[in-house]
């Protein structure tokens, strides 16, 4: 290996020593007290030295010490190096800079090295480096005490234990009780901690906390902190924080009522529920006090201190008491509650319906009802309607067919949202019939199909009848009749005209329909689809051959406008023929008279759209008008 110096090369190696000082008095040596290294990592020990200048001869041994026996483990001289020790061989090695290294250090390793440096006859220098080796240690683990521990216990129970594996050197272990650490003192707090080496020779810590609890300890959170030393400075790991079950006995008891809302109603599900401070909770009983002169205690069946009454009742107003015995203290128990039921009952209306009046007559309707508490009524007509009043009486004075319907009754318990109830009586009001038909003047066509509609209400329940024969529909709605006529309209009808009556055993009423031709045009009428259609063909023909006569006239006039340009050659002065095949001479042709020139009318065409010939100049005519 080369070794090199500051002033110029050293006898044998003819390289500089960068570690090292030239020209000092003596050898001198100086090195770290301590270097730590993590367990399986490299550890590097420094060695820097100084010599004479005039040294020519320089050598370098590194030793260990153990049981205050050196063993050289490695050596430099002449450039060459040296492992003599089998225990190191292969692990240890010298940079460049004089630093001594050691690859996958063990626990072994953790000795106190030696660095010597001689010059030959000038001397020898040496110091030496304490090794550290270190593991961090796993992260603690607690184990709670889960049996319970109860705050009578007389010795110092157990609460938990803690464990740290696999550490070295040996960590420390510290206990916490909400956050503040637990000291040993011997009569409320004791610590047994034990320190085991294993076989890797790292080393497992083990600590138990023993203490007494009070009740407030059950809301208490329990921990163990690991501290070992890393590089010079503390460092700590924590373990998760645990709950501990505490024991005590029952000193106080609650019975509470659990309802869906602070008033209870007849219907609710009720749920009384029995709980004491203690732990384990005791054994409950829960009873009724039945009312009378000597007032008795009924066993009620209950799960755990809980009593479900589902639907309640007024029935179950009363008083409850929950009862428990201690066992640790030997004391009995007791609370009770009241629960009261709200509820609403015998909700009628005087007189009973169906009641039946005449017109002008006066009633008084008369509500009444029982109550948990003071009671609110309200009448309206029909369910929905308008109010009309509150209080338990409503009074109907001059009652009129309009009066008849159904009246409601509502009673709300005051102080109890949702606790209400309802009740309708029918009143009717005999009367004889009122015909609501406003529609006296009915525009009509001849043989189309007319529907009229008669509404009459009465009591007792009209009956109506059409003065004409025709299709009838009728609905009823208690004392409302509805009736709807299908009739076709003639002649004689528009002359007569439609009545419709209606009758019951008071009297009748009568309303006269006329029909009256409209004037305005409209669809055509039902029942004589046909014939409009037919007289629509005929105006269309019409039409037609007038349109087609116009565009012949206006044909004439162009061809007479061309040959008066001299752009159509005749044969014939001031006259252009109109020929036709002999073959043809027996059609129809259709000439149109005018007072213009004759050359305007020789260009017409004929029927069949030829040109006639020259020498046919004789006038035809059709009758259009068939």
């Amino acid at each position: 290996m080369a070794l090199s110096g500051a002033a110029g090369s050293l006898l044998g190696w003819g390289l500089l020593f960068w570690g090292a000082t030239v020209g000092a008095s003596k050898v001198e040596v100086s090195m770290l007290e301590t270097v730590e290294v993590e367990l399986g990592q490299t550890a590097r020990i420094p060695c820097n030295f100084s010599i004479p200048a005039e040294s020519n001869y320089a050598y370098i041994n590194w030793f260990y010490i153990h049981k205050n026996n050196r063993t050289k483990i490695y050596y430099m001289v002449r450039d060459q190096a040296f492992e003599p020790d089998r225990e190191y061989k292969g692990r240890v090695a010298m940079e460049n800079d004089f630093t001594f290294t050691i690859s996958r250090v063990t626990l072994q390793d953790a000795r106190t090295f030696v660095c010597q440096v001689g010059a030959g006859s000038l001397g020898v220098g040496e110091n030496r480096t304490k090794l550290h080796i270190y593991k961090t240690p796993e992260p603690p683990e607690i184990q709670v005490n889960d049996a319970g521990i109860p705050v009578t216990s007389k010795e110092i129970p157990k609460i938990a234990e803690c464990i740290s594996k696999n550490g070295f050197p040996a960590p420390n272990i510290t206990w916490y009780k909400n956050g503040s650490p637990l000291w040993q003192d011997d009569t409320q707090v004791s610590i047994l901690s034990t320190l085991t080496k294993e076989s890797s020779g790292l080393y497992t810590v083990r600590s138990i906390l023993f203490a007494h609890v009070s009740r407030e300890d059950r809301q208490s959170r329990f921990h163990c902190e690991v501290s070992y030393r890393l590089l010079g400075a503390d460092q700590t790991a924590t373990s998760e924080k645990v709950n501990l079950t505490v024991f005590y006995s029952t000193e106080n008891l609650t019975l509470v009522i659990h309802s869906p809302q602070p008033q209870v109603r007849e219907g609710d599900e009720v749920t009384l529920r029995c709980e004491g401070d203690g732990n384990p909770p005791p054994e409950y009983n829960l009873l009724k006090v039945q009312e009378g002169a000597q007032p008795e205690e009924k066993d009620l069946t209950a799960s755990n201190g809980v009593l479900i009454l589902r639907k309640v009742k007024k029935e179950d107003s009363g008083r409850y008491l929950c009862r428990t015995f201690d066992l640790d203290s030997m004391m009995n128990l007791e609370t009770g509650v009241n629960l009261s039921v709200n509820y609403l009952e015998g909700l009628k209306i005087t007189p009973e319906g169906p009641i039946q009046l005449q017109q002008g007559d006066v009633l008084a309707l008369t509500c009444d009802a029982r109550g948990s508490r003071p009671l609110e009524f309200r009448w309206k007509k029909e369910k929905k309607g308008k109010l009309l009043g509150t209080g338990k009486q409503l009074k109907l004075s001059n009652v009129t067919l309009e009066s008849s319907g159904n009246y409601s009754c509502e009673v709300a318990v005051t102080g109890v949202p949702g606790l209400s109830r309802s009740k309708q009586v029918y009143v009717a009001v005999h009367a004889k019939p009122q015909i609501s038909s406003k529609d006296s003047l009915v525009p009509v066509q001849p043989n189309e199909l007319v529907t009229l509609m008669c509404k009459a209400a009465a009591f007792p329940e009209p009956k109506i009848t059409w003065s004409i024969n025709g299709k009838v529909q009728n609905h009823t709605d208690r004392h409302r009749v509805i009736s709807n006529l299908t009739v076709q309209v003639t002649p004689d009808l528009l002359q007569s005209g439609v009545t419709c009556t209606a009758t019951n055993e008071l009297g009748n009423s009568s309303h006269q329909f006329t029909l009256k031709r409209r004037t305005t045009t409209m669809s055509p009428p039902i029942g004589n689809t046909t014939e409009q259609k037919t007289q629509e063909s005929k105006g269309v023909i019409i039409v037609a051959v007038i349109v087609c006569i116009l565009v012949i006239a206006v044909l004439g006039a162009v061809l007479y406008f061309l040959h008066k340009k001299g752009k159509i050659p005749c044969n014939r002065t001031g006259k252009q023929d109109i020929t036709r095949p002999d073959a043809r001479k027996d059609e129809i042709v259709v000439e149109v008279k005018s007072d213009k020139l004759p050359e305007e009318a020789g260009l017409l065409q004929g029927a069949n759209g030829e040109k006639r010939p020259a020498g046919d100049q004789a006038e035809k005519y059709i009758d259009l008008r068939n």
